[in-house]
């Protein structure tokens, strides 16, 4: 006969924080790009036992993880990118206010035994509206810490480049070796430390991105 566990042998759960903006029509995206949008297709009624939407946005609105087609003709949809970078242990590094980069100087206090992962915090307040001079990461940042290991980088700004570039350094420099890359993320109520990052994209088979609910969860 199996034998029951013992409820008290399980560890507590850990906590869990939120870190992705909420999508809605309204959310910020980047000018141009398509705006979150909802529809109804059917509504609970008499003869109708469910709700059901339809509904039309970027695959940049709110959390999202790009893929190597976002920034390379020839690179994978997100849909077939390996999960292995979005989950596992990561960073979270303070460099508030730091201005248009981020610069090695902005992040060295916090490299030491690097994780794979690492999420940079710029705001001290996320914006609920488009910030045309968002922070983005220097590419020789970029350049720096995967030179440590890590595999992924985040931001809790729209962009790891700024707003107006054309040429897309740290995209190219992500590009070149191969990282990850998350945006948009808040982490206006984590303090800097290791985490465990949970940030799964969509399995969508031709898209340049994917949203993605972006959780860390305390070691």
């Amino acid at each position: 006969m199996s034998q029951r566990a013992d409820p008290s042998s399980f560890a507590p759960p850990r906590k869990i924080r939120d870190i992705s903006p909420a999508v809605h029509p309204g959310a910020p995206v980047f000018p141009g790009d398509t705006p979150y949008q909802q529809q109804w297709c059917a509504t609970i009624a008499p003869g109708c036992p469910v709700n059901v939407s339809s509904i039309t946005l970027s695959p940049h609105i709110g959390a999202h993880a790009d893929a190597p087609l976002h920034y390379d003709p020839q690179g994978a949809a997100i849909g077939a990118v390996a999960l292995d970078a979005f989950i596992g242990p990561c960073r979270v590094i303070h460099a508030i206010d730091c201005g248009p980069l981020i610069e090695w100087h902005h992040i060295a206090h916090a490299v030491n035994q690097l994780p794979p992962r690492v999420l940079v915090r710029t705001y001290a307040k996320a914006p609920e509206q488009w910030d045309a001079a968002l922070s983005a990461y220097a590419p020789d940042t970029i350049e720096r810490l995967a030179a440590l290991g890590v595999r992924l980088v985040g931001i809790d700004t729209a962009s790891i480049d700024p707003a107006d570039s054309k040429l897309l350094a740290s995209h190219q420099v992500i590009r070149r070796l191969d990282l990850r890359v998350l945006e948009n993320l808040v982490l206006d109520d984590v303090p800097e430390g290791d985490y465990e990052l949970i940030a799964l994209p969509l399995k969508l088979t031709h898209a340049d991105a994917s949203p993605v609910r972006a959780v860390l969860r305390d070691l």
